[in-house]
């Protein structure tokens, strides 16, 4: 039995690209729900691994026990200086340690904050931004919303092109040109160091359950969430395990409290 509850699913809105055999997309009606929002936050989605910290440990992928990976070290640090003041929280992030599909030259920490759980609700973008800057971490980068979601929906529109148009509106360009861009992190091919960045993550502000009843979702699945995702964008396979490497940080004085001699990998 697990003593700590994974990150719950996250759909694609149906215009991402970037879906594996085993992904799942928003069902129909998901954007009039999220015009329907107070406040929409966008936000970049890194290419890390979804750790989670709580007051039992640093978990990974599976929350039955706490993570002993490897690249889970820092992180480890980390929660050694801080697991007493965690309480009830459940602080969730990209670790960023070990180099996957996307490497960053922009890095100020290894552990990106996007989400944070308090008895099972997830707290507000505001609520989450002050728990991380408390914990002293960075979130996710976060792109203004400029125009409104609300003033974009039209009602016989087709969904799915007032999603993409209010998404260009706010970034300047297409979604799909963003993810050719570095990002606000520095982002690019380690093999071609061609700029990218991997997608987006929209949410509500305000906070939520996980399953508000709100669109017809499962249980374990967000209805006040979803991602996009660039096309083709897993580049890692089972070799890289063995053959991971870590990630270097732009400003080492101001993260101290990793133990940087897991700089060297063993």
């Amino acid at each position: 039995m697990s003593i700590s509850k994974k990150y719950c699913r996250s759909l694609h809105a149906q215009i991402s690209q970037g879906t594996t055999s085993d992904d799942r997309f928003m069902p129909n009606g998901y954007v009039k729900i999220f015009s329907q929002f107070k406040n929409l936050i966008l936000t970049e989605k890194l290419d890390g691994q979804n750790n989670c910290l709580n007051k039992y440990g640093v978990f990974a992928r599976s929350h039955a026990a706490p993570s002993e990976l490897p690249w889970d070290k820092p992180l480890k640090d980390r929660w050694n200086l801080l697991k007493n003041d965690l309480g009830n929280l459940e602080v969730f992030g990209e670790n960023m340690y070990g180099i996957h599909s996307i490497a960053y030259a922009n890095l100020e920490s290894f552990f990106y904050v996007f989400a944070v759980r308090e008895n099972g609700v997830w707290l507000s973008w505001e609520e989450v931004k002050f728990y991380a800057s408390m914990l002293d971490f960075p979130t996710v980068p976060e792109i203004k919303i400029k125009s409104t979601l609300k003033d974009f929906y039209q009602k016989f529109k087709n969904e799915n092109e007032i999603f993409d148009a209010w998404l260009t509106k706010n970034l300047g360009m297409s979604w799909l040109e963003y993810t050719n861009t570095s990002g606000k992190l520095g982002g690019f091919h380690p093999e071609n160091k061609k700029p990218c960045s991997e997608g987006f993550v929209i949410r509500n502000n305000e906070a939520f359950q996980t399953n508000n009843g709100i669109l017809p979702v499962a249980s374990n699945e967000f209805d006040s969430l979803c991602k996009l995702v660039r096309p083709s964008h897993v580049k890692t396979d089972v070799h890289w395990i063995k053959n991971w490497k870590p990630a270097t940080l732009v400003n080492y004085e101001k993260y101290k409290w990793y133990n940087f001699s897991y700089l060297t990998k063993k």
